[in-house]
Parts: structure tokens; sequence; C-alpha cells
């Protein structure tokens, strides 16, 4: 059962938020330093929230939240709701407007082994305790996660594009997409989303680190409360649901940059692949993406000076000594992980998760300069993965290595914040919830 909560968001005062694109941000683990440096020169942009900085920046973000509720710079909604958020956007190469049609609410922070919320992706321990350390000092969400729900009749959705007509905010985002937020405050129609969503089990399609920094989170207070219901607020944690049978869902490709390696050596590299790989030379690096496409197995690898085109040879799946269950196997990113990172490059399985070689990149472009400027020894171009390919897994009880899946757009921070601070996370009594 998927417990949910309509919420009573935290939002900038009328004044400020008629310049509301000039407070939000990107989430903390896409934002660039380029643009941390632009944000932070804005005392009221969410990032001093999201992504704070000082010497003790979770402290220090706790004292600004603090200020901005006295100062009024942020105010509680008097009402709890359901926040419906929709991003109209467009993909590189169509002319095509997408819209991501999704809500807003808050839902019980389940284990992993309860079945409910279910996950995908590894997570990287220092990411997960930096979320904790923060969510400990400002009692309070700064961003939401992505959650997916699967409702084949679409029966939410005559209510969000009803409330949509109405929007609160409607601004331009970072990534060019238009993000727009409404309300229902209906408790009717709020039962109705409730209702919808409990027997689901939702796919956690984006914020793999703060959800589990949510679930540490309320064990650690849970164990410090004698009186623990578990209706209390930090039992709670923010997410953005969508539909998975809304023909909006995009999950674009996140490409590997390796560097850092003792004793790399192109030609031995070669040789080592042609082990399980056909390998064809590309003389068009810029093209490698494409020539990879809707490819089984196929990657693109760039060099310094030179491009290639691997893809694995299918008797060779067989060699694979991960014991995971075939669907796993089966994936592109499994394989990438284990015939190319771990069996070639040499860095196991286990440390991959922790390890200085290896970094991501979403943007194709970006690692063919980093390449060729020598600011990693190689780059590993892959494809982007279908949503079956998700449900899969998590049916499957397995993930999937780390930044796996790059869910477009975005949310952005700074639309609202969600209190779990236990006096204003309670609704009033003639709320009705």
């Amino acid at each position: 059962m998927a417990e949910i909560k309509p919420i009573r968001a935290w939002r900038y005062n009328d004044a400020l938020a008629k310049n509301i694109d000039t407070l939000t941000s990107p989430l903390f683990d896409v934002v660039s330093e380029k643009q941390r440096e632009v944000l932070y020169q804005n005392p009221y942009n969410s990032i001093h929230l999201s992504v704070p900085m000082g010497e003790n920046p979770a402290e220090e973000a706790a004292a600004r939240l603090n200020h901005w509720k006295e100062e009024g710079v942020i105010v509680q909604d008097k009402l709890p709701g359901i926040y419906v958020y929709y991003q109209y956007f467009t993909l590189a190469g169509s002319t095509k407007e997408y819209i991501r049609k999704g809500f807003i609410a808050h839902v019980k922070a389940y284990d992993w082994n309860d079945n409910v919320i279910l996950r995908h992706e590894n997570t990287m321990p220092k990411a997960v305790n930096d979320r904790i350390e923060l969510l400990d000092n400002l009692q309070l969400h700064a961003s939401t996660t992505h959650g997916l729900y699967t409702d084949e009749t679409h029966s939410l959705e005559k209510y969000m594009d009803e409330a949509i007509t109405n929007p609160i905010y409607e601004t331009e985002d970072y990534q060019g997409v238009r993000d727009v937020l409404s309300v229902i405050h209906d408790a009717s129609v709020i039962r109705k989303f409730m209702d919808v969503v409990s027997p689901k089990k939702i796919i956690l399609a984006d914020g793999h680190h703060r959800y589990e920094g949510s679930i540490a989170y309320r064990k650690n207070e849970a164990a410090k409360n004698p009186s623990h219901t578990g209706n209390e607020g930090y039992n709670y944690h923010l997410m953005y649901f969508t539909n998975t049978e809304a023909d909006d869902l995009r999950i674009l490709p996140t490409h590997r940059l390796i560097k850092g390696l003792q004793n790399f050596d192109e030609a031995t590299i070669r040789e080592k692949l042609a082990e399980d790989f056909i390998i064809k030379p590309v003389e068009d690096a810029h093209t490698i993406n494409e020539i990879i496409l809707g490819k089984k197995w196929a990657f693109g690898l760039l060099f310094k000076d030179s491009a290639i085109k691997v893809r694995l040879k299918p008797e060779a799946l067989s060699k694979m000594k991960w014991a995971f269950p075939d669907v796993i196997k089966a994936l592109d990113l499994t394989v990438m992980h284990y015939f190319i990172i771990e069996k070639v490059l040499g860095i196991p399985g286990k440390e991959q998760r922790y390890s200085n070689n290896i970094e991501f990149d979403r943007s194709f472009s970006d690692c063919l300069a980093k390449v060729i400027k020598s600011e990693a020894q190689m780059a590993i171009i892959t494809q982007d993965i279908s949503i079956e390919d998700v449900k899969m897994v998590c049916a499957s009880g397995f993930t999937m290595p780390q930044k796996s899946t790059y869910f477009y757009p975005k949310v952005i921070c700074g639309f609202l914040f969600s209190t779990i601070k236990e006096d204003e996370f309670q609704v009033p009594a003639y709320s009705g919830f």
C-alpha cells in the first residue's frame, strides 16, 4: 500500500514569487559549478536550501531557513493540497511538444524490503549521508524525488488538466522547459488521488539518494521517539508522481568517462575488447552516438585520436560471471559495466560505485571534448533505456549500476518546500486529513 498525503507547502511570499524564475534552481545532482556561482548570488534562491555552501552547509542552510520563515520570505499554505506540476518540453531534432503531467504529494518513506517503493539504481554512500545531514538540520524537503505509478485508465488526468488551467507559477527553466504549478484543495478530489495510488507500487525514477536519506532519517528519529506512531512528519518523503502509461516519459543516456587509470594503453584495450566484441573504427567521432543507436549491446568508445564502435558477440553473454538473473545480464548497461569496465579496464564491479576512475556525463559533446583535451582517458558512449527495461529491473528485485537512467526533464527546486517538522507537518482538523 503506497500511502500518500496532501502537503501544506512552504512557498515564497507573493512579492518574491512575481519573479519565481529567479528563485528556482536545478536539482543538487545536476546543477553545475557555473550555475551554482550565479544562483548563490541571489540570497533568496532555493539553491541555498537544496545545495547549501559554507564550512557547515547543513547548519547554515537551517539558519537561513529559520530566517526566511521569521521574515516571511516563505509562507506556509493554510490548507493541505495536491500540487499539480506539468512540464512542457521538446527533444533535440524534433518540434513535437511533450507534456509530462504529474502531481506532488507526501509519501511514506517505506523501507526497500517493504516492496512498495521500488528502486532500479544503486546509490553512492557519500551522497546519501549528505542528504541525511541536510534533512536532519532542515526538517524540510527542499526538492522532490520522482516516482512512477501505473494507471492504464489515466483516471487522475482530468483533475490535473482542470487544475493546471489556474496556475500558481509558470516559468521557463534552465533546460528550456516550461514548468507550470497549480494546486488542488478539494478534499474529495484529493481522496481520489490517494485511492488511486494506494494499491500501487511506485518505481523510483529519480532521487535514489534523497529517498534513501529519508529512510535513514525516519529510522533515526523513530529510534529516539518512545511514543513513535508512524504518523509523524519524519515518516514522510516528498515525491513528484507521474504515470508510466503516459506518452511523456523520456529516459536519456548517461555516458561514462574514464580517467586516472594507471598504465592506460589504447592498443592493449583494443586487444582485450577483441575477445568479446566486434570492433569497427569510426572515422568521424562526432557521429558515433548515432551509429550505435538502436543496436543491442553496442557502444561507442572515444579515445584522444580515434573512435571505435564495439558490439558484444552474442555468444559472449554466457561468459558473464556476475550472479544476476538473465533479464539483468542482458541489459546494455550491465554488459558495459561487466565486459568493458570490469573485464577490460580492470575496475571490479564491487568497486565501481566508489571508483574515482569513473565519472558520468549526459552530454555526448562534453564527453568528446574532454577526451580530446585529455581531461579523460576515454569515454564510453551508451544509449537510452526504455521504461519497460526499468519495470523489468524493478520486478526482478535487482538494481542497475549507478547513474543508469536520466529521466528528462528534471524537476526543478523552488516552487515549494515540504516541512516534516511536527508542529508544521500536521494539518488542521477541519481539512479532513
